[in-house]
């Protein structure tokens, strides 16, 4: 099972500093949230901030997603 690390996702946040924003919100599987904190520098910011609080609870969220997938297709590779 490949699962999502918090260092790597707050060392994505921090490419921010750089003006790469919105990387650990792609390494976690929102491209979209990941898009818009890329073109809009993090939501001036505001957002990057938010999310060095949230980062933590989005890698238990993605990981347990991955889990509850891999649990279901191998239900279905029995059934």
């Amino acid at each position: 099972m490949n699962r999502k690390s918090t260092l790597a996702s707050y060392i994505l946040w921090l490419l921010c500093l750089g003006g790469i924003c919105g990387l650990h919100r792609f390494y976690l599987g929102r491209p979209w949230t990941g898009l818009l904190w890329l073109l809009t520098l993090g939501l001036l910011g505001i957002g990057q901030f938010i999310d060095l609080f949230l980062i933590p609870g989005m890698v238990r969220e993605e990981n347990l997603e991955s889990r509850i997938d891999l649990m279901e297709r191998e239900r279905q590779r029995i059934a």
